[in-house]
């Protein structure tokens, strides 16, 4: 018989008076706390400006609560705008969409950006959101753990040795169930680790927005695989053959493989691709004149020479082009 975990965690650690203190409040406020410590040796190691990390960590605090309170009564609960729109800003804030806080940080990163302070200083969006790919991958661990702590956002049932049987949540049936929080938690904390090797071993070489790139790539893409484990959120998705979750994911995912693939393919990666077109072009000619009969090859020579010189002329204007190209993408930033 498979003995499952079963899972009867109550959500509140304690009061104060008549506030509770809740695990996923207290979870939620440590990865950014844990973040901000982080960010600040990364200001350190790359000779930025420390008093701004006040102003940073502000900026992706109200961004994240903003956006992430906003995008789930846009995506999930749009009547509440009109119905009781009091309820979307006022405590205890149930229902915050991690979509709608993606959006809400790019937001607030670009707005930081433009900041005379960070345009002085080097702090351009992509590199501002390289950096914060890595703390707000370790606060996503600890957002999603909290998720397991309040009992929500589970998955179907299975019957996996590792399955949980949520007892607080009446929502659904008590069986065993994926617990999908864990699974989104680990998938943070592996972009986490990675993000975090990754710039310690590459930030010089890697061009602005790979990070980011990647990060949309990683948390999206399992995201768009996790959903298929977990219960739908609210009634209308039932119908749907792809959730919300699913479908907001998408577009992050492609914005992502946008961002890898500009960085990764340079204008001097196509030289070769215009040499090998140019040569083909070129041999072609040749064969042309191969199969002439010999009456027509007496004045071929003088063209053999002309169609070199053209050739080798083109290739060298091009590589010079390329190379200029190249020069001026290095002494600037892509985007700000």
């Amino acid at each position: 018989m498979l003995q499952y975990i079963i899972w009867n965690v109550d959500p509140e650690i304690f009061r104060i008076d008549s506030l509770p203190i809740r695990w996923y409040g207290l979870l939620f406020a440590t990865g950014f706390l844990i973040g901000i410590q982080i960010m600040t040796h990364i200001f350190k190691t790359e000779n930025r400006p420390l008093a701004d990390t006040d102003s940073l960590l502000m900026t992706v605090v109200v961004s994240t609560i903003l956006g992430a309170r906003l995008g789930h009564f846009l995506f999930y609960e749009p009547y509440m705008f009109i119905q009781d729109p009091l309820y979307i800003i006022t405590p205890p804030y149930n229902g915050l969409a991690s979509h709608g806080g993606v959006l809400g940080i790019i937001i607030g990163l670009w707005l930081y950006s433009r900041r005379q302070s960070s345009q002085s200083s080097g702090q351009t969006f992509l590199w501002v959101s390289d950096r914060i790919c890595i703390v707000g991958a370790l606060a996503g661990a600890f957002i999603r753990f909290g998720n397991l702590m309040n009992s929500e956002i589970f998955g179907k049932p299975t019957d996996v040795p590792w399955a949980f049987v949520f007892l607080r949540n009446h929502e659904f049936s008590q069986v065993p169930r994926h617990p999908t929080q864990l699974y989104e938690s680990l998938s943070y904390l592996i972009l986490f680790i990675g993000l975090l090797w990754y710039w310690k071993n590459f930030r010089n070489q890697a061009a602005s927005g790979t990070m980011l790139g990647i990060s949309l790539v990683w948390i999206f893409g399992l995201r768009f695989v996790w959903e298929f484990f977990k219960e739908n959120q609210v009634t209308f998705e039932d119908s749907m053959s792809l959730n919300m979750g699913q479908l907001l994911s998408i577009p992050a995912i492609l914005l992502g493989l946008i961002l890898l693939l500009r960085n990764f393919i340079r204008p001097t990666s196509l030289i070769p691709i215009a040499l090998v077109i140019q040569s083909s072009s070129l041999c072609y000619q040749c064969d042309y004149q191969s199969a002439l009969p010999d009456s027509r090859k007496v004045n071929m020579n003088k063209c053999e020479v002309l169609i070199s010189e053209t050739y080798s002329l083109k290739t060298r204007r091009f590589q010079d082009h390329m190379v200029k190209t190249k020069k001026q993408l290095s002494e600037r930033s892509p985007l700000t």
